[in-house]
């Protein structure tokens, strides 16, 4: 498992909100709810998209969106 990482930039959260947002979106959830679902209920905020970041910004928003939510399922967060 990868440590927690610090968002240092203003990409990463602007890349952070906007995975947030779409991933609230598809599941027809407020973004509060999904916030609390990847830092309180997990780490796959800090553990997951910060730190592969670099990877993941430059998957479509259909691809990090199902991989976050495939992680977040696989994590037992109840979606």
């Amino acid at each position: 498992m990868l440590e927690n990482t610090e968002i240092t930039n203003t990409n990463e959260l602007e890349f952070a909100v906007f995975c947030i947002e779409s991933i609230a979106a598809r599941l027809e959830k407020n973004a509060e709810e999904i916030y609390s679902m990847l830092t309180e209920k997990s780490d796959i905020l800090f553990g997951y998209i910060i730190p592969e970041y670099e990877i993941l910004h430059t998957q479509s928003k259909d691809y990090f969106v199902n991989d976050i939510i495939s992680l977040m399922q696989e994590r037992g967060i109840e979606i």
